[in-house]
């Protein structure tokens, strides 16, 4: 079974293949835990953890996310104890450990989430299976993210063992449950028609996007605050998409600070006066001291966030490594006419659902990376001059687990290079730029529809480590042109292919984001289809 076609499963039943025999289940059919457990990837651990008497796949699943709601609290507790316990760790460990709290508590969030509407309706829309499997993929992401801040940041070796050894156990959990869920609440109408033509129901610039209130940031004290976290702080907590935004209008200039947007607040909506115009930057980096994860100048976790007409800048330079511009764990969060510009590490598109429309983004190593489920759509990607000796690899897409509903698409984009790199180029220089490669077990990424300059290798995809993920991961491109574009002398990984209108399809606003039900209201334009 392709990594995407775990998605394709008919709604009313799912198949266990066991040795040579077809066995289709209705989900509300008690069973055995034996046959439930069949469907996920640790089958033996499963066993051990439901119940053992037969059950239905709905009542196994809401039992899987009971349990892995009690781990996440324990797991929160944990944390806490080792902050409160070592208080003379060294600021980077510190920084992890405060990574993995964070984290844990969105974790705990998007369980006692899912667990409500599972224990709603044993019959889901679309949009709310859709968003089960969105917060149960973040799961893993987030434990993926903690693990790495420690890794990373080499905290104590006691600590990391111990931590280690619940991420592991916590890991598991919520991969059964995401098994159990995608094979019980599939998607009813994951293959749809090709879509065409733009949709904009809505605009940014003409007024007609439901705001609820309005202020202005201007760094010459004529506006309503003076920086933007300020006027954050001041939002609404836990504002509702049918409140309205709350409208931040920030007014040309640079602005050295590290925005925040927190949880709670949601749906708010930031536009500045333009690319180059409105300016937010900063340059912290893993070399001085901070996680990749909070390293970010610019992060947003608030649900329904929308930028437009902003540049947010890292500029750590390339000799500090990691360095992000943006990370968004934000679900529903869309960016327009926005520019990112980094080195390593630029665009930080962490988790949930994402989309960028008309975007800039700059960089050298692994400059769009993350585990969101995300649509890039008439971007401007831009390969820098990297270090001596480095090459350029646009994507590291962090899927850990075929479950998961998340990748990066990234369709009707201009794959370039910068003036400098280009000069290097033309002057004889030896810089190779490559799509992606595979940062994760089952990494996915989708090039569709796009223009690929030549300074992408002939070869298109780059292995991380030997041979790690070259057969687990997915890759593939889709109707591209451009002198990069030739798919003759691409890599022969079992994971990588030349795709169909049929599969591309999947990948597109409509399909893979499921855009059409929460675009609309941003206000920014999308092309549903191919």
């Amino acid at each position: 079974m392709s990594s995407n076609s775990i998605f394709l499963l008919l709604f009313s039943f799912f198949i266990i293949i066991n040795s040579s025999i077809s066995i289709s289940i209705q989900p509300s059919t008690p069973i055995s835990p034996s046959l439930a457990c069949n469907t996920t990837l640790d089958p033996t651990f499963c066993k051990t953890h439901l119940p053992s008497n037969p059950k239905t796949l709905f009542d196994f699943t809401r039992f899987s996310l009971s349990i892995s709601l009690s781990n996440a609290n324990t797991f929160l507790q944990t944390i806490n104890s080792y902050i409160l316990s070592n208080p003379l760790l060294p600021s980077p460990s510190i920084k992890a450990l405060q990574d993995c709290k964070l984290l844990s508590d969105l974790n705990i969030d998007f369980l006692l989430s899912s667990s409500n509407t599972c224990n709603s309706s044993t019959n889901l829309l679309d949009s709310q299976s859709q968003q089960v499997q969105t917060l149960l993929s973040a799961l893993l992401a987030n434990h993926q993210t903690c693990l790495d801040s420690l890794q990373e940041t080499s905290t104590k070796l006691t600590i990391i063992n111990g931590i280690s050894s619940s991420l592991s156990y916590g890991t598991k959990l919520y991969s059964l449950s995401l098994a159990l869920f995608s094979h019980t609440w599939p998607q009813k109408n994951k293959n749809k028609t090709l879509f065409n033509g733009r949709k904009l129901l809505q605009s940014v610039s003409d007024g007609t996007v439901k705001v609820n209130s309005t202020v202005v940031v201007n760094k010459d004290g004529s506006g309503d605050f003076v920086s933007i976290n300020d006027a954050i702080s001041a939002a609404p907590n836990n504002t509702q998409s049918s409140d309205g935004y709350y409208l931040i209008k920030v007014s040309a200039g640079l602005y050295e600070e590290y925005v925040s947007i927190a949880k709670n607040k949601k749906y708010i909506m930031m536009v500045g006066e333009g690319i180059n115009q409105t300016i937010i930057t900063g340059n912290h980096s893993v070399v001085d001291g901070w996680t990749t994860f909070n390293s970010a100048t610019f992060i947003v976790v608030g649900e329904g966030f929308v930028g437009v007409n902003l540049t947010i800048k890292n500029t750590a330079g390339a000799v500090k490594h990691q360095a992000v511009a943006l990370r968004s764990g934000a679900d529903l969060s869309a960016f327009y006419r926005c520019s990112f510009e980094g080195y390593q590490d630029t665009l930080y598109s962490h988790s949930l659902r994402q989309f960028y429309k008309e975007c800039d983004i700059y960089g050298t190593v692994d400059y769009i990376f993350g585990n969101s489920a995300v649509v890039f759509q008439d971007c401007n990607i831009y390969s820098r001059l990297p270090m001596q000796s480095q090459k350029n690899t646009v994507t590291a897409q962090g899927r850990t687990d075929p479950n998961q509903n998340t990748g990066t698409s990234i369709q009707n984009s201009n794959f370039l290079a910068t003036p400098d790199l280009d000069t290097a180029l033309n002057n004889g220089s030896v810089i190779r730029s490559f799509l992606g490669r595979p940062w994760k077990e089952y990494s996915r990424t989708v090039v569709m529809e796009s223009f690929i300059g030549s300074l992408i290798d002939p070869q298109g995809w780059l292995p991380w480590d030997g041979d790690f993920a070259l057969n687990t991961s997915y890759y593939a491109e889709y109707d591209n042109r451009g002198p990069g574009s030739n798919t003759s002398g691409r890599v022969t990984w079992e994971g990588f292919h030349v795709i169909n209108s049929t599969d591309a399809v999947n990948f597109t606003v409509s399909n893979f984001i499921l855009g059409d039900n929460w675009l609309g209201s941003t206000g920014v334009p999308y092309k549903a289809g191919l």
